[in-house]
């Protein structure tokens, strides 16, 4: 196969990654459940959940009313949304998934291997090989 083929085909592959990864991020986002997971579950094991008009605090002895707010609780990007927007749960996928790659892709161009022949052969060294083969398949000496 030659380089330009290849070089199209991988295009086509990455493309159609990130077309999958940001209609996952961005639609099926919608769809994750707003339920509490089970640490939450199990954090709230021995209390009552009660909503006032304000908000919700937590009656009886249980692992929950110890916690507070993250350091990042007021962040852009708290609780997968942007900006605290209910709606905004696909944006914030989207621009995570973004993200993800830019600092994927740069470090993996940041750390690729330069020089080199292309063979991979030689150890990341750049040097070629003479191209002598001594010895016989079963690696003795002839």
């Amino acid at each position: 196969m030659n380089a330009p083929v290849r070089s199209r085909r991988t295009a086509v592959f990455f493309l159609g990654f990130l077309a999958v990864a940001l209609l996952v991020a961005g639609g099926l986002s919608y769809f994750a459940s707003s339920a509490p997971d089970g640490l939450d579950t199990v954090t709230l094991h021995g209390c009552d959940v009660v909503r006032t008009d304000a908000r919700e605090h937590l009656d009886g002895t249980c692992i929950a009313q110890n916690a507070g707010d993250h350091a990042l609780a007021g962040s852009p990007f708290a609780d997968y949304t942007v900006g605290g927007g209910p709606n905004s749960v696909g944006a914030a996928g989207v621009i995570g998934v973004i993200v993800t790659l830019a600092v994927a892709g740069g470090l993996f161009w940041l750390l690729r291997r330069r020089g080199g022949t292309g063979d991979g052969g030689d150890g990341g060294t750049g040097e070629r090989g003479t191209g002598e083969i001594t010895g016989d398949a079963r690696g003795g000496e002839q």
